[in-house]
């Protein structure tokens, strides 16, 4: 096994849940753009706007949990549905 980058930890961790969900259901990748800011009751949670990787013309508002940062790429399993936006 890869020892995972330096800079980006994230990197080996993507490699696996990409190999492991390929065969059960498609995914997309979708990089972010811009952090919006911090929701749920506890602000564990984070907005982003993300674009995606094989469409750059379609960005969608996603809610994210755990660290992230703009130019962070995501895994997404279900990539239809749209977050409301911060009030």
């Amino acid at each position: 096994t890869p020892s995972p980058d330096k800079k980006h930890p994230k990197t080996l961790y993507l490699q696996s849940v990409a190999c492991s969900t390929m065969d059960t259901a498609p995914i997309k990748l979708a990089k972010i753009n811009r952090v919006l800011g911090r929701t749920g009751n506890t602000g564990n949670v984070t907005q982003v706007r993300v674009e995606f990787i094989d469409d750059p013309n379609r960005s969608i508002i996603r809610n994210v949990k755990g660290p992230v940062r703009e130019g962070d790429i995501l895994c997404l399993l279900e990539w239809e549905r749209e977050a409301r936006r911060l009030r």
